[in-house]
């Protein structure tokens, strides 16, 4: 399986996933800010209850510290863990410590971590920090204590009547008491955020889709350049004046150049074919023409001196068309050869059947001929047995021994149509936009100019020719439109 690296996902999933980041980031600095800011303010109320608590036992033990009344001291001291009310007061008193002038423990809540007239610094690591900072400080002032890395705050406050020091109350504090605050507004926050996300997920995946949907429909145009060029009007274009809508108004202008110089490049591809095959035609037809002229003239001579029975010049009258058919081939070669010829009648049409029922016969196949012509037409007769030939020869050569050819022609609202069918082998689909190209063929024999010079005649006469071929049938549609005559 592959992997997607984040970078190479599609924009529609890089949008809602940012905006989730952006949520999430957004949480977590507005949580860090605000349990810095509960902290806070949970020390400065902390640390105000516990001076005000400190003050307030320190008067108290005044009398029994200077009486050496210990259980009487012991039971001021106990006094704020049986209150209640107080956010801090259960954990206040968890450290309560008694120190008489010269740090030596007077009372305290935890007798046996802190063993009376013995001195806490011997004993606790943070109470000799204490008594360091105590020693160098104005025996008369209280002050919050804040040793690094330990689990403590301290409130020291001194004990004084009339003057004289007494001792030191010293009141400890666990730093876990902001845990259970700050969860509750950790997990509150979490509550808020996945609402947040709930609401917004929904909304951003919508969002990256409209906003990304035109940009990917381009990145897939832009894939098919390569193998081919999309059709410019199938490109969604967003109508806004953004970055997203130049880029696709761009981009669909330059498949529209693209587009024109194939174009371009095709009918410059056509251009040499053709003079080539206008340096071929004319290198051949000189050496074509002469005995061909030469023919004609043995057989005008022949018609004029030699007997005049009814087969015999019905025969010699096929071979003088023939012979000229050839002629004008040869001329229908040069496309911008003018050929002069008599409007086309319903001979010319029957000459064509003639000629081809020979090779029709030679393949067994059934020959279906349908001339629907009735009268003379105007238009060239030498260009329209052209057309004719070329399709019906091609139609032979695609069949198979006992295949079927049909040829039907008609007029049909002042247009020629010529309809050529055949059940050879069909034409590939990649085959047809270069069927009418010189020197273009599908088969052995051929030299593939008969299509060519068919296209060519069709569009000299102003006519349309159509292409229709699949498994078991062939159809070439010719469409001539007749010129008005005066």
């Amino acid at each position: 399986m592959k992997l997607v690296r984040p970078a190479d996902l599609s924009l529609r999933y890089k949008i809602p996933l940012r905006v989730i980041a952006l949520v999430l980031a957004t949480a977590v600095i507005v949580t860090a800010s605000m349990v810095f800011r509960e902290y806070d303010e949970s020390r400065r109320d902390l640390v105000a209850h516990a001076a005000g608590l400190g003050r307030v036992l320190a008067d108290t033990l005044t009398t029994p510290m200077i009486h050496d009344d210990l259980w009487r001291a012991y039971e001021v001291i106990r006094s704020p863990q049986r209150r209640s009310g107080g956010e801090f007061e259960t954990l206040a008193t968890e450290i309560v410590v008694v120190l008489d002038p010269a740090f030596h423990t007077f009372v305290s809540t935890q007798p046996t971590r802190f063993p009376l007239n013995i001195n806490p610094a011997q004993l606790e690591g943070d109470f000799s920090k204490i008594q360091a900072a105590l020693e160098a400080d104005d025996v008369g002032i209280q002050r919050l204590i804040e040793l690094p890395a330990s689990g403590y705050i301290y409130m020291v406050t001194p004990i004084i009547a009339d003057g004289v020091l007494l001792g030191r109350l010293v009141l400890g504090y666990s730093r876990q008491v902001f845990i259970p605050r700050l969860g509750n507004l950790v997990t509150r926050t979490a509550l808020v955020t996945l609402l947040v996300l709930g609401v917004l997920l929904p909304f951003s995946v919508w969002w990256g889709r409209k906003l990304a949907d035109p940009l990917v429909a381009l990145a897939e145009a832009m894939d098919k350049v390569a193998v081919e060029l999309p059709d410019p009007e199938k490109i969604p274009v967003p109508q806004t004046g953004d970055e997203i809508g130049r880029l696709a108004k761009a981009f669909r202008g330059m498949l529209f150049d693209l587009r024109e110089k194939e174009q371009i490049e095709q009918q410059m591809l056509v251009s040499e074919r053709l003079a080539a095959v206008g340096r071929l035609s004319a290198g051949i037809a000189h050496e074509i023409n002469n005995p061909l002229g030469g023919m004609l003239n043995a057989l005008s001579t022949f018609r004029r001196h030699g007997a005049q029975d009814p087969q015999t010049e019905k025969t010699a009258s096929l071979l003088e068309r023939g012979l000229t058919q050839i002629r004008d081939t040869v001329a229908a070669l040069l496309v911008e050869a003018k050929i002069e010829s008599h409007p086309l009648t319903p001979d010319d049409i029957e000459d064509i059947h003639i000629l081809v029922t020979a090779a029709a016969r030679k393949k067994n196949a059934h020959f279906i001929w349908s001339n629907h012509i009735d009268t003379a037409l105007p238009l060239s007769s030498t260009l329209v047995r052209q057309i004719l030939l070329n399709l019906l020869q091609n139609a032979v050569q695609a069949i198979d021994q006992g295949g079927f050819v049909k040829c039907n022609t008609y007029v049909e609202n002042r247009h020629l149509m010529i309809v050529v069918e055949n059940d050879g082998g069909y034409i590939p689909e990649e085959r047809l936009p270069f069927l009418f190209e010189p020197f273009t063929t599908g088969r052995a024999e051929g030299n593939g100019l008969g299509l060519w010079v068919t296209y060519q005649i069709v569009k000299q006469l102003s006519g349309g020719l159509d292409v229709d071929s699949h498994p078991g049938l062939t159809r070439f549609v010719i469409d001539l439109p007749l010129p008005e005559t005066t």
